[in-house]
């Protein structure tokens, strides 16, 4: 697993930056919505395999559309299994 972002300062930054870490400030709930989101993201990238390409947070669940984005991307070494 690898954690890629940007910075929400830099809006003329191009390519996500790889991280060493990230931190979720959010509520109980949010976290079990998250929760939720991350385990349907991967029943989905199960089902699709190479063609799953990825997923956004907010397009799954509407009431994140105003938060920093959250997306799932299938990584290498799922795509090499």
């Amino acid at each position: 697993m690898k954690l890629f972002g940007y910075l929400a300062s830099a809006s003329e930054q191009q390519t996500p930056l790889e991280l060493s870490e990230a931190t979720l400030l959010a509520s109980p709930a949010e976290l079990r919505e998250i929760a939720g989101f991350l385990l349907h993201a991967a029943k989905n990238m199960e089902l699709m395999g190479k063609n799953f390409g990825h997923m956004h947070l907010s397009d799954t669940l509407r009431q994140f559309e105003n938060s920093p984005s959250l997306i799932v991307a299938i990584g290498e070494s799922a795509q090499a299994g």
